[in-house]
């Protein structure tokens, strides 16, 4: 591809990414391959400025403010830092500091892997706490920070209004319990202490952040009114003195020494109890900074150098066939027990055949193994060197591990499907499914309560739900009477969801939690949806015709024929209680943007579906309105690059209250 097309696809790829991890805090690459993509696109900027776009992800300090919560403005702009992955480029960014500031002194220091926050103080009482967000406008999160008991609610001695900047985290052994707590009830398990962290301090109820146990290390002092220092160094002495827990530092002037210090920290960073993914080395001098000043997306003063994740080699021993919910076959690699990234690895993800395939692993194979952004363990290579003799290439079965029934590949991808319809793998996470909170909401059954109720044989389909013995369910090891009235309850509150519900919960190929909301909306009942043709299905926006065709199969299956006349049988709604009945929407794509005062987003996205029109996350070409809130940032610049209308909220309300033309 020529540089224009790289530029373009880097740029669609970072700002993908950017806002998994900084709006959604589900990064789906690891930070090195990330800031290695970074680095690409800004050299291929640098030599070919004619295809740089304004809004390019080089120009960005951080990500966009999620909406959940009050927009602050930050007094002092929370700035990102330059990074740097090796020893060669952390000495040419001492020579750039040392051109102006020959006697340069730096403080080393470890880099969190957590969630940057702002704490103001006025009169020495804690204020407010904002998350970074884009450096300029965070979230205000002040309720959640005074759970974590480190960070002081009162401060003596301190200036009229104190900002401090600092990294929240939730400590390893913090992280661990939560999991535990989170195994036993059931729930999905946590990635990683940052992404856990991040959830947390996210949390609408703070009595649920307490429970997390998070901790802070302060490591900048933003502002103290009426007071001055000379150096860093003195105002991390001086905040620890106030009752700050800061992050620890060490002074050096010696470009070894600072080397020697960082490798160091590598060396150890598992023994921490909390995670690092790099070091900090900051110009020690205050009124050095002043005069060196900051580029548009970083201080001059001051650099992060990157770790790379850790790569140790073990044995697969063996492969283990996983079949998910869809009747996915997922392989995975039994290896040698290995210390990676602070913890033991057994286990590593191999994708699926291709990638097999791809790297030709085979089990008693030597392989490298790392953990994709220190999450989850992966293989990269094969030491070809060190393979046994005997080793053969290996085949996914073409026969269902769990039900013996044949194997298909997927025409459109690589995924191998078992097609065994009532393949006990798939039943398990099928019910999992159809009771989940998405679909039809049925409270007190987890997954293992599911197991235990297909192992005792009192279910095999979801309809068996809607005539479960409950005296039986009482008796079961771990429930009871009480929990079983509760079950019973929650079964019978569930025949009166909306039709988008159990469309979800029917799992259909294609139809998520939007896609059921539309159709049942569309259709209005399930006869209607159940009777349209491929033409009608793709008429309905967001269907295409794959979709279709999966929708069309799965209600001319006599299996699922069979549950919905069961599901129907037992009273289950099959209506849908907002049907679109003025389209004036139909075929408009709206995005909403910034803090908005007449509607809550949510509200905003009912409107909208309900008029037959769709909600979407990010402008595009496609787009049909804007609807810009207050401190309305990224998307709104975007769409008048676009030239797509921007709507104010009253614009909007007119929209909604004007009569169907």
């Amino acid at each position: 591809m020529n540089p224009k097309q790289e530029i373009e696809q880097l740029t669609r790829e970072l700002e993908y990414h950017n806002r998994q991890y900084y709006v959604l805090d589900d990064p789906k690459i690891d930070d090195y391959t990330y800031d290695h993509m970074l680095r690409r696109l800004e050299d291929l900027e640098k030599e070919y400025p004619q295809y740089a776009s304004p809004t390019s992800p080089t120009r960005r300090v951080g990500g966009e403010a999620i909406s959940a919560f009050q927009k602050v403005q930050h007094v002092v702009p929370l700035e990102s830092l330059q990074d740097v992955f090796s020893l060669d480029e952390l000495r040419e960014f001492d020579a750039r500091v040392r051109a102006e500031e020959p006697e340069a002194e730096y403080s080393v220091e470890p880099k969190v892997d957590g969630l940057s926050v702002a704490l103001e103080y006025l009169d020495g009482v804690f204020a407010r706490g904002a998350t970074r967000g884009d450096g300029l406008i965070g979230e205000d999160v002040t309720e959640n920070l005074k759970t974590i008991h480190s960070i002081p609610m009162r401060l003596e001695g301190a200036p009229p209004r104190l900002i401090v900047r600092g990294e929240v985290f939730m400590p390893r052994a913090s992280f661990e319990a939560l999991n535990a707590q989170q195994e036993q009830a059931g729930k999905p398990l946590f990635a990683n202490p940052r992404n856990a962290a991040a959830g947390s301090l996210r949390q609408l109820d703070p009595k649920i952040a307490a429970k997390r146990r998070l901790d802070i290390l302060v490591f900048n002092l933003q502002l103290a009114e009426g007071r001055t220092f000379r150096t860093h160094s003195e105002t991390l002495d001086y905040l620890r003195s106030l009752g700050f827990k800061v992050i620890p530092y060490t002074l050096c002037r010696d470009m070894d020494r600072a080397g020697a210090l960082i490798e160091d920290l590598n060396e150890t960073r598992y023994t921490l109890s909390y995670d690092i993914d790099g070091a900090v080395m900051k110009l020690n001098d205050l009124a050095a900074r002043e005069r060196m000043g900051s580029t548009a997306k970083f201080p001059r003063w001051a650099a992060a150098f990157k770790y790379p994740p850790e790569i140790k080699s073990t044995v697969l021993q063996d492969i283990v066939v996983q079949v998910g919910r869809t009747g996915v076959l997922t392989p995975r690699a039994i290896v040698a027990p290995v210390h990676l990234a602070g913890t033991t690895v057994t286990a590593a993800t191999l994708h699926n055949q291709d990638f097999i395939t791809e790297k030709d692993i085979r089990i008693g194979d030597t392989v490298k193994i790392r953990k994709a952004g220190e999450i989850i363990p992966e293989i990269l290579e094969v030491e070809l060197d060190k393979r046994p003799a005997d080793a053969v290439p290996y085949q996914l079965p073409s026969r269902c591990p769990v039900c013996g029934a044949p194997v298909v590949r997927d025409e459109d991808g690589v995924a191998l499907r078992c097609t065994g319809a009532e393949c006990p793998a798939q039943l398990s996470r099928n019910l999992t499914h159809f009771v989940s909170r998405e679909a039809m909401n049925i409270d007190g059954l987890g997954s293992a309560i599911i197991d235990t109720l297909i192992e005792q044989k009192m279910i095999a389909n979801p309809a068996d739900l809607y005539s479960l013995d409950f005296e039986a369910f009482a008796a079961l090891p771990g429930q009871g009477e009480k929990s079983a009235e509760n079950l019973r309850k929650a079964i019978e509150a569930s025949k009166g969801n909306d039709l988008s519900r159990l469309l979800c919960a029917f799992g259909i190929r294609q139809v998520g939690t939007k896609a059921a909301k539309v159709l049942a909306m569309t259709f209005g009942s399930l006869d209607a949806l159940m009777a349209a043709t491929e033409e009608e299905l793709t008429a309905v926006p967001d269907v295409g015709q794959t979709t279709a065709e999966s929708i069309r199969d799965w209600f001319a299956d006599p299996q699922s024929q069979d549950l919905i006349a069961r599901l129907r049988a037992a009273g289950v709604n099959f209506a849908s209680q907002k049907q679109v009945t003025d389209t004036r929407f139909a075929g408009k794509t709206f995005v909403l943007t910034g803090a908005l005062s007449l509607f809550t987003r949510e509200e905003a996205t009912e409107k909208i579906e309900s008029f037959g029109g769709k909600a979407a996350s990010s402008v595009s070409k496609k787009t049909t309105y804007v609807v810009a809130g207050e401190n309305a940032g990224s998307k709104l610049k975007k769409a008048n690059e676009l030239g797509i209308p921007v709507l104010t909220e009253q614009e909007f309300q007119d929209l909604i209250q004007e009569d169907k033309e």
